[in-house]
């Protein structure tokens, strides 16, 4: 079973009311959510872990996560209230009011991290949620206490905006956090970020160096590629018409390790060994999935059977 850790939120969409009046609607979302989601909807085993409300914001993310398979036996529930993003459109582009103080995300504490049974070989990391404290911490040391002896992965799904002002805190918990992780997962943009300028395979191959056994990278519509200490694969993008890119790079991380652990190579060990074909498999899973996902508006991904 996969473990995916953080953010979960309602992000409130505008709308028009029956009447013509400016309204929203509350929509599920969260980077990890999201890879949640869409690793149920692959078939893989998948759970998610993150303080959810019992308010009825949270009641809707529940539902929406046992709806697509996900079980959230883990959820650290709370009165605390549910983080909102409410979301302005502007010739197409998105801003965000974000109301996250006080919420059962954000006030996460290491005193309601799970005890995991056996049957957890993995765990997935990133998004927002390793921003702000006592979460972002909280998720760290979940990580620092589960690495030693399961698979962890992290995407960061940096997002510069989010994080001004707190820059060097975050970057060396990002930095802490690959080290430890046998999977990293980025973005091009987020690994210039982090690394600076320079021809993305060398920096890729500077990340590995850290410590991860494997790197994915993806470079929007030209594909993705893995990059481990002797291997360097890249599968193409599969050509669709995009409605819209969000989720994308959450689907790209669910196909990826439905592939790995059907192949039967989400354990520490064999990580460090992976084969030519295997990480073929776990890019095209990942890339085909994410296709689908950009196709349609919103983060909706897919279900297997839609492969």
């Amino acid at each position: 079973m996969i473990l995916s850790c953080g953010e979960a939120l309602i992000d409130m969409l505008p709308r028009e009311s029956t009447l013509g009046e400016a309204a929203f609607a509350p929509y599920a979302g969260g980077a990890v959510f999201n890879t949640a989601i869409a690793l149920g909807r692959l078939g893989g085993k998948s759970a998610f872990f993150s303080g959810v409300s019992t308010d009825m914001l949270g009641e809707i993310l529940a539902e929406t996560l046992t709806a697509s398979k996900v079980d959230i036996r883990h959820l650290a529930r709370s009165a605390r209230p549910t983080t909102v993003a409410f979301v302005k459109l502007v010739n197409g582009q998105a801003t965000y009011a974000f109301y996250d103080e006080g919420t059962a995300g954000r006030l996460l504490s290491v005193e309601e991290l799970p005890v995991l049974p056996a049957e957890v070989n993995a765990l997935f990391f990133g998004g927002i949620s390793l921003v702000n404290d006592p979460a972002a911490s909280t998720y760290e040391a979940l990580q620092m206490r589960e690495a030693p002896t399961r698979v962890t992965m992290i995407d960061p799904n940096i997002r510069p905006g989010f994080i001004a002002g707190k820059e060097t805190e975050y970057r060396a918990r990002i930095e802490r956090m690959i080290a430890r992780a046998d999977i990293v997962k980025l973005s091009d943009e987020d690994l210039h970020w982090l690394m600076g300028p320079g021809d993305v395979s060398a920096l890729a191959g500077a990340i590995v160096a850290k410590g991860p056994k494997v790197v994915f990278i993806t470079e929007g519509a030209e594909g993705a590629r893995a990059v481990t200490a002797t291997q360097n694969r890249f599968c193409p993008a599969t050509k669709v018409t995009v409605a819209d890119t969000v989720g994308a790079g959450d689907t790209f991380n669910a196909g990826v390790l439905a592939a790995l652990d059907e192949a039967g190579v989400l354990q520490k060990a064999t990580l460090a060994a992976l084969s030519d074909a295997v990480l073929d498999a776990a890019l095209s899973l990942g890339t085909r999935a994410a296709a689908i996902t950009v196709s349609r508006a919103g983060a909706n991904p897919p279900w297997s059977h839609e492969l």
